[in-house]
């Protein structure tokens, strides 16, 4: 089994370098079309081309951009990890029997997908951030390999994207008993093992499904919209640069919240991640909903 993963991981890496190497050489392209010039001097001109002629939606797009986006992404990279690093430390992670039975909750497709999703994902992610806080980073060649990585793991995450949406989307659907979870907070303010209302997925995972699946792809169109501007009207791209980092600083912080729920708030999650099963005593809990 770990080496499955491991040949998936590679090949998960092997996709994104590969679409980064066509969006270098696509891009490489655009830069050759200047006859003199660095490649600073074509990310100057990209950039006073979005906010050099304040149309519609050229002023907001600027004081957003250069004042507030870095900002807000900062607080969330810092405030989300330091509110969960204390729920670790008060009330820690939740312990279940793991040699009791085992319910398959994920069979190897879906696990597969979900690991390409992940790897990706996180380097989305990852990139994104580095391009936002490029200035405090130093900029330079960097930030600009780390636009190439954004682009080329965007083209590698739209596929299990979808996949998921179709696997998963009755699963994902709405219940009553997902309003009574979150009142509850799912159970986590607690260090008692007391049943949460919850089916194959809880409302947490839910609202980060909807996120992650419909919100990624719209920021990879408007991400794809960005890089590809030439051919559209530059309001369209501002107004599509603010929608890209707003519903960012949404994903972000659930996918913080989703790595840290995953990994650390239940004591063998990832050992459960790897093999698909978990604890009849973890579903009787946290999935009391769930037929099996």
């Amino acid at each position: 089994m770990h080496k499955i993963f491991r040949s998936v991981f590679l090949l998960a890496v092997f996709f994104v370098a590969g679409f980064t190497a066509f969006v270098f050489a696509e891009e490489s392209h655009v830069l050759a079309t200047f006859s003199a010039g660095s490649s600073s001097d074509y990310y100057q001109t990209l950039i006073d081309t979005i906010t050099g002629n304040w149309l519609k939606y050229g002023q907001p797009f600027t004081t957003l951009q250069g004042q507030w986006f870095w900002k807000i992404f900062l607080v969330i990279i810092t405030a989300v990890p330091g509110v969960f690093l204390l729920h670790y430390l008060i009330i820690g992670p939740k312990h279940f029997n793991h040699d009791g039975k085992q319910i398959l909750f994920f069979p190897f497709f879906t696990r597969v997908v979900h690991f390409f999703a992940a790897i990706s994902f996180s380097l989305l992610a990852i990139t994104g951030l580095m391009m936002v806080l490029g200035t405090i980073l130093g900029g330079g060649a960097l930030i600009r390999t780390a636009r190439y990585v954004h682009i080329g793991a965007a083209m590698v995450f739209v596929l299990p994207a979808v996949l998921m949406f179709i696997m998963w989307f009755r699963d994902m659907l709405p219940q009553l008993h997902d309003i009574t979870w979150i009142l509850k907070f799912g159970g986590y303010l607690s260090k008692k093992k007391t049943p949460v209302p919850a089916g194959k997925f809880n409302a947490g995972q839910k609202i980060y499904f909807w996120l992650a699946t419909v919100g990624g792809n719209v920021m990879a169109y408007t991400g794809y919209v960005i890089w590809g501007m030439g051919t559209t009207a530059l309001d369209t791209v501002r107004l599509y640069a603010i929608i890209h980092n707003v519903l960012g600083m949404g994903i972000l912080s659930f996918y913080l919240t989703h790595v840290y729920m995953s990994v650390f708030a239940i004591a063998g999650s990832l050992n459960s991640m790897k093999t698909g099963y978990k604890p009849k005593e973890e579903v009787d809990i946290l999935h009391s909903r769930y037929k099996y």
